[in-house]
């Protein structure tokens, strides 16, 4: 009889280790395996840590965004996991329902997401700034500050002038808490990969360095959108340069009003003191009017030879140009494009 009492009294003990197990069991599901992360409309959103921030700058941003349901079992998680030591800046995907679990495996990887940035049609050094410093945790100031630095352009290469050569047009992948620095040299590598030996040698060839085929490429590219064309204006200029004549192209003229609107060239405007203004410096610009496309450069590069030092907007507004010999030729078309303009009242 009294060991049939050891024996309850045992299985008593027993089912209640049981239970508080499982209870406990139930409390470290819900503190690690339930869904605590909720976003709004449901749909995935981006968290953003930046650089320098401690456990408790990530914990301020959760909070704010009213990301975290239950903070106690959030933070007991995260006490668990150790991500006070493992925090790191970046882009994160969170999305909704999230557990505890997931979301602190996430961090604590510094397993973010890139940041896709595409460059184009960028003419100063100002606008560059805010693009990428719109994409970037690298702000603003950092970048202009190193676009302005002559002692850190210098020993990438270029000048005050000729910076804006570096960034080539394309869609490039950063992570998003790149540095001002880490961008540069991200950019020198793509620079330093489209000048192969190839281009080099074209350049070579043509006894222009590489930021002038950027710089004269940036000017063909401001007078036409016809990709076909480019070649032979290339050899335009080219023709010019070689027979020192001035360039005498409108874009630049536009670049050194900082009108980048102008759709007519006046004679007012060609007085204008710039060192960008080819209609009174002989040679090129001592730098790119904005960031050309690879095509352009491409199209200078393998410029067509001919013999023709004079181009004009045909008076169809068709974006293609007539091509001439003598600036007797080139007069009359360029009358024919004005009557054109003047009958379109487009006169700035």
């Amino acid at each position: 009889m009294g060991s049939h009492r050891l024996i309850k009294r045992i299985l008593y003990v027993i089912l209640v280790i049981f239970i508080i197990a499982g209870i406990k069991g139930i409390d470290i599901y819900r503190k690690v395996k339930m869904a605590n992360v909720f976003t709004n409309n449901k749909k995935s959103r981006y968290l953003y840590i930046p650089t320098g921030s401690t456990y408790d700058t990530v914990l301020n941003i959760l909070y704010s965004n009213n990301l975290i349901k239950n903070k106690a079992t959030f933070e007991w998680a995260a006490e668990r996991m150790n991500y006070k030591k493992h925090v790191y800046p970046g882009k994160y995907k969170i999305r909704n329902r999230m557990t505890n679990q997931k979301l602190i495996i996430m961090l604590r990887s510094g397993e973010q997401e890139k940041v896709r940035l595409t460059i184009n049609n960028i003419r100063t050094k100002e606008q560059l700034a805010r693009l990428v410093s719109g994409k970037l945790e690298a702000g603003y100031s950092a970048i202009m500050g190193l676009l302005n630095n002559k002692e850190y352009i210098n020993g990438l290469g270029f000048n005050e002038y000729s910076i804006i050569g570096l960034f080539l047009p394309d869609t490039y992948e950063f992570y998003w808490n790149t540095s001002a620095e880490q961008f540069f040299s991200r950019m020198l590598d793509e620079y330093n990969k489209f000048w192969n030996r190839n281009r080099r040698a074209k350049a070579g060839k043509m006894n222009l360095t590489q930021n002038e085929v950027i710089t004269l490429a940036s000017i063909v590219e401001e007078e036409s959108l016809k990709e076909e064309e480019k070649p032979t204006i290339a050899g335009v200029y080219i023709n010019r340069l070689k027979k020192g004549i001035k360039l005498q192209a409108d874009p630049t003229v536009r670049f050194a009003h900082g009108d980048f609107a102008m759709r007519r060239i006046l004679t007012r405007h060609l007085s204008i003191e710039s060192p960008y203004n080819t209609y009174k410096y002989y040679g090129l610009p001592p730098g790119p009017i904005k960031i050309p496309s690879k095509s352009s450069i491409n199209a200078v590069l393998n410029y067509k030879k001919h013999d023709y030092l004079y181009f004009c907007a045909r008076e169809d507004f068709s974006g293609y140009h007539y091509f001439t010999r003598t600036l007797q030729q080139h007069n009359k078309y360029r009358r024919l494009y004005q009557r054109a303009l003047n009958k379109r009242r487009i006169m700035n």
